[in-house]
Protein backbone atom coordinates (compact mmCIF):
# COMPACT_ATOMS: atom_id res chain seq x y z
CA UNK A 1 0.00 0.00 0.00
CA UNK A 2 1.44 3.33 -1.05
CA UNK A 3 1.16 6.04 1.61
CA UNK A 4 2.07 9.72 1.44
CA UNK A 5 2.43 12.04 4.42
CA UNK A 6 0.69 15.30 3.49
CA UNK A 7 2.97 17.33 5.78
CA UNK A 8 5.93 16.49 3.52
CA UNK A 9 4.22 17.54 0.28
CA UNK A 10 4.10 20.85 -1.50
CA UNK A 11 0.65 22.32 -2.12
CA UNK A 12 0.80 21.17 -5.74
CA UNK A 13 1.91 17.65 -4.80
CA UNK A 14 -0.79 17.40 -2.16
CA UNK A 15 -3.45 18.58 -4.63
CA UNK A 16 -2.24 15.98 -7.13
CA UNK A 17 -2.45 13.25 -4.49
CA UNK A 18 -5.99 14.30 -3.61
CA UNK A 19 -6.91 14.23 -7.29
CA UNK A 20 -5.62 10.66 -7.49
CA UNK A 21 -7.60 9.66 -4.40
CA UNK A 22 -10.89 11.18 -5.40
CA UNK A 23 -10.58 9.93 -8.96
CA UNK A 24 -11.80 6.71 -7.35
CA UNK A 25 -15.14 8.46 -6.99
CA UNK A 26 -15.10 10.15 -10.38
CA UNK A 27 -16.32 13.50 -9.07
CA UNK A 28 -14.47 16.85 -9.06
CA UNK A 29 -16.84 18.29 -6.44
CA UNK A 30 -15.91 15.48 -4.06
CA UNK A 31 -12.23 16.28 -4.62
CA UNK A 32 -12.85 19.92 -3.68
CA UNK A 33 -14.88 18.87 -0.64
CA UNK A 34 -11.99 16.68 0.54
CA UNK A 35 -9.63 19.65 0.22
CA UNK A 36 -12.13 21.80 2.13
CA UNK A 37 -12.27 19.24 4.96
CA UNK A 38 -8.47 18.98 4.99
CA UNK A 39 -8.23 22.74 5.62
CA UNK A 40 -10.38 22.45 8.77
CA UNK A 41 -8.62 20.36 11.43
CA UNK A 42 -11.71 20.34 13.68
CA UNK A 43 -13.85 18.97 10.84
CA UNK A 44 -16.73 20.28 8.75
CA UNK A 45 -20.46 19.64 8.75
CA UNK A 46 -22.78 18.95 5.82
CA UNK A 47 -24.36 22.38 6.37
CA UNK A 48 -20.97 24.15 6.18
CA UNK A 49 -20.02 22.18 3.09
CA UNK A 50 -23.34 22.88 1.38
CA UNK A 51 -22.93 26.62 2.00
CA UNK A 52 -19.31 26.61 0.78
CA UNK A 53 -20.11 24.86 -2.51
CA UNK A 54 -23.68 26.03 -3.13
CA UNK A 55 -25.12 22.52 -2.76
CA UNK A 56 -28.29 21.09 -1.26
CA UNK A 57 -27.36 19.82 2.27
CA UNK A 58 -28.36 16.27 1.29
CA UNK A 59 -26.00 16.37 -1.69
CA UNK A 60 -23.16 17.68 0.50
CA UNK A 61 -23.86 14.91 3.03
CA UNK A 62 -23.82 12.34 0.22
CA UNK A 63 -20.32 13.44 -0.86
CA UNK A 64 -19.03 13.50 2.73
CA UNK A 65 -20.45 10.06 3.47
CA UNK A 66 -18.83 8.68 0.32
CA UNK A 67 -15.45 10.02 1.42
CA UNK A 68 -16.02 8.60 4.90
CA UNK A 69 -16.99 5.21 3.46
CA UNK A 70 -13.72 5.20 1.51
CA UNK A 71 -11.76 5.83 4.72
CA UNK A 72 -10.68 9.35 3.76
CA UNK A 73 -12.76 11.16 6.38
CA UNK A 74 -13.66 10.29 9.96
CA UNK A 75 -17.15 10.95 11.29
CA UNK A 76 -17.66 12.49 14.71
CA UNK A 77 -20.12 14.67 16.59
CA UNK A 78 -20.09 18.42 17.06
CA UNK A 79 -21.32 19.60 20.45
CA UNK A 80 -24.15 22.10 20.18
CA UNK A 81 -25.73 24.04 23.03
CA UNK A 82 -29.00 24.30 21.13
CA UNK A 83 -31.76 21.74 21.48
CA UNK A 84 -31.66 18.76 19.17
CA UNK A 85 -29.10 16.21 18.10
CA UNK A 86 -25.44 17.28 17.69
CA UNK A 87 -24.26 17.75 14.12
CA UNK A 88 -22.10 15.13 12.43
CA UNK A 89 -18.61 16.37 11.65
CA UNK A 90 -16.25 15.06 9.01
CA UNK A 91 -12.50 15.46 9.29
CA UNK A 92 -9.51 13.96 7.56
CA UNK A 93 -8.64 10.52 8.84
CA UNK A 94 -4.97 11.48 9.27
CA UNK A 95 -1.92 13.04 7.68
CA UNK A 96 -1.29 9.91 5.62
CA UNK A 97 -3.08 9.66 2.31
CA UNK A 98 -3.84 6.28 0.78
CA UNK A 99 -2.96 6.40 -2.90
CA UNK A 100 -4.17 2.92 -3.81
CA UNK A 101 -7.76 3.17 -5.02
CA UNK A 102 -10.65 0.80 -4.16
CA UNK A 103 -12.66 -0.87 -6.89
CA UNK A 104 -15.84 1.11 -7.53
CA UNK A 105 -18.29 -1.78 -7.22
CA UNK A 106 -21.33 0.38 -8.03
CA UNK A 107 -19.68 1.66 -11.21
CA UNK A 108 -18.89 -1.90 -12.24
CA UNK A 109 -22.51 -2.95 -11.75
CA UNK A 110 -23.89 0.05 -13.64
CA UNK A 111 -21.49 -0.59 -16.52
CA UNK A 112 -22.51 -4.24 -16.54
CA UNK A 113 -26.18 -3.22 -16.65
CA UNK A 114 -25.50 -0.86 -19.55
CA UNK A 115 -23.67 -3.50 -21.55
CA UNK A 116 -26.35 -6.08 -20.84
CA UNK A 117 -29.05 -3.69 -22.02
CA UNK A 118 -27.07 -2.94 -25.18
CA UNK A 119 -27.53 -6.57 -26.22
CA UNK A 120 -31.29 -6.07 -26.41
CA UNK A 121 -33.31 -4.13 -28.94
CA UNK A 122 -33.79 -0.45 -28.13
CA UNK A 123 -37.43 -0.98 -27.14
CA UNK A 124 -36.67 -4.02 -24.98
CA UNK A 125 -33.78 -2.25 -23.26
CA UNK A 126 -35.90 0.83 -22.47
CA UNK A 127 -38.66 -1.36 -21.02
CA UNK A 128 -36.30 -3.43 -18.89
CA UNK A 129 -34.35 -0.42 -17.58
CA UNK A 130 -37.57 1.35 -16.61
CA UNK A 131 -38.83 -1.79 -14.85
CA UNK A 132 -35.59 -1.97 -12.84
CA UNK A 133 -36.02 1.67 -11.81
CA UNK A 134 -39.72 1.14 -11.05
CA UNK A 135 -39.06 -1.68 -8.60
CA UNK A 136 -36.19 0.20 -6.97
CA UNK A 137 -38.35 3.32 -6.67
CA UNK A 138 -41.00 1.34 -4.81
CA UNK A 139 -38.33 -0.03 -2.48
CA UNK A 140 -37.01 3.49 -1.85
CA UNK A 141 -40.46 4.79 -0.96
CA UNK A 142 -41.20 1.93 1.41
CA UNK A 143 -37.79 2.08 3.13
CA UNK A 144 -38.24 5.80 3.78
CA UNK A 145 -41.61 5.24 5.41
CA UNK A 146 -43.61 6.97 2.67
CA UNK A 147 -46.15 4.16 2.17
CA UNK A 148 -49.76 5.26 2.75
CA UNK A 149 -48.54 8.81 3.37
CA UNK A 150 -51.70 10.50 2.08
CA UNK A 151 -49.60 13.09 0.24
CA UNK A 152 -51.08 15.27 -2.46
CA UNK A 153 -49.65 14.96 -5.97
CA UNK A 154 -47.41 18.02 -5.53
CA UNK A 155 -46.28 16.92 -2.07
CA UNK A 156 -45.42 13.55 -3.54
CA UNK A 157 -43.33 15.16 -6.27
CA UNK A 158 -41.31 17.11 -3.70
CA UNK A 159 -40.84 13.99 -1.58
CA UNK A 160 -39.55 12.12 -4.65
CA UNK A 161 -37.12 14.97 -5.42
CA UNK A 162 -35.79 14.91 -1.86
CA UNK A 163 -35.31 11.14 -1.96
CA UNK A 164 -33.50 11.35 -5.31
CA UNK A 165 -31.28 14.12 -3.96
CA UNK A 166 -30.31 11.90 -1.03
CA UNK A 167 -29.24 9.33 -3.64
CA UNK A 168 -26.96 11.81 -5.43
CA UNK A 169 -29.25 13.22 -8.14
CA UNK A 170 -29.40 16.84 -6.84
CA UNK A 171 -33.09 16.91 -7.80
CA UNK A 172 -35.98 19.32 -7.30
CA UNK A 173 -39.60 19.52 -8.39
CA UNK A 174 -40.84 22.41 -10.53
CA UNK A 175 -43.70 23.48 -12.77
CA UNK A 176 -42.89 24.35 -16.37
CA UNK A 177 -45.97 25.79 -18.03
CA UNK A 178 -48.68 23.18 -17.63
CA UNK A 179 -46.10 20.46 -17.01
CA UNK A 180 -44.81 19.20 -13.66
CA UNK A 181 -41.21 18.02 -13.67
CA UNK A 182 -38.51 16.38 -11.61
CA UNK A 183 -35.26 18.15 -12.54
CA UNK A 184 -31.91 16.50 -11.71
CA UNK A 185 -28.70 18.50 -11.98
CA UNK A 186 -26.37 15.57 -11.33
CA UNK A 187 -26.31 11.97 -12.58
CA UNK A 188 -24.79 9.48 -10.12
CA UNK A 189 -24.44 6.93 -12.95
CA UNK A 190 -21.67 9.09 -14.46
CA UNK A 191 -19.85 7.91 -17.60
CA UNK A 192 -21.82 4.66 -17.70
CA UNK A 193 -24.98 6.62 -18.56
CA UNK A 194 -23.12 8.54 -21.27
CA UNK A 195 -21.92 5.30 -22.83
CA UNK A 196 -25.33 3.65 -22.42
CA UNK A 197 -28.04 6.40 -22.41
CA UNK A 198 -30.73 3.72 -22.01
CA UNK A 199 -29.78 3.78 -18.30
CA UNK A 200 -31.70 7.08 -18.12
CA UNK A 201 -34.86 4.95 -18.23
CA UNK A 202 -33.88 3.74 -14.75
CA UNK A 203 -34.28 7.33 -13.45
CA UNK A 204 -37.69 7.58 -15.08
CA UNK A 205 -38.73 4.28 -13.55
CA UNK A 206 -37.55 5.35 -10.08
CA UNK A 207 -39.73 8.46 -10.25
CA UNK A 208 -42.71 6.42 -11.40
CA UNK A 209 -42.15 3.75 -8.75
CA UNK A 210 -41.89 6.23 -5.90
CA UNK A 211 -44.92 8.21 -7.05
CA UNK A 212 -46.89 4.99 -7.37
CA UNK A 213 -46.23 4.24 -3.71
CA UNK A 214 -46.74 7.81 -2.53
CA UNK A 215 -49.71 8.91 -4.56
CA UNK A 216 -50.88 6.57 -7.32
CA UNK A 217 -50.26 5.69 -10.95
CA UNK A 218 -48.61 8.38 -13.09
CA UNK A 219 -47.03 8.69 -16.52
CA UNK A 220 -43.35 9.69 -16.76
CA UNK A 221 -41.34 10.87 -19.75
CA UNK A 222 -37.64 11.74 -20.03
CA UNK A 223 -37.63 15.11 -21.81
CA UNK A 224 -33.92 15.91 -21.40
CA UNK A 225 -30.85 14.02 -20.25
CA UNK A 226 -27.32 14.87 -19.13
CA UNK A 227 -26.17 11.60 -20.72
CA UNK A 228 -27.41 12.83 -24.11
CA UNK A 229 -25.70 16.20 -23.83
CA UNK A 230 -28.42 18.29 -22.18
CA UNK A 231 -27.59 20.58 -19.26
CA UNK A 232 -30.00 18.82 -16.88
CA UNK A 233 -32.08 15.66 -16.63
CA UNK A 234 -35.81 16.30 -16.73
CA UNK A 235 -38.54 13.75 -16.06
CA UNK A 236 -41.98 15.11 -16.97
CA UNK A 237 -44.80 13.71 -14.83
CA UNK A 238 -48.50 13.53 -15.62
CA UNK A 239 -51.50 11.86 -14.02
Amino acid sequence: MDLVNSNNLTATEFSSAVTAITAAFGDKTRRDIYLFAHEHESGVTATQTAKEFGLHPNVARHHLDKLAAGGYLEVGKKSDSRAGRPSKTYKCAGAEIHIDLPIRHQDVLVTLLGKALSLLSSEQAETLAEEVGLEYGKTMAHSLGYKDSGYSFRQSLHAVAEALTAHGFAAHAKQHGDELQIVSEHCPFGDSAVQHPVICAVDRGMVKGMLGSLYGDTQTLTSSSLAKGDEICVTAVAL
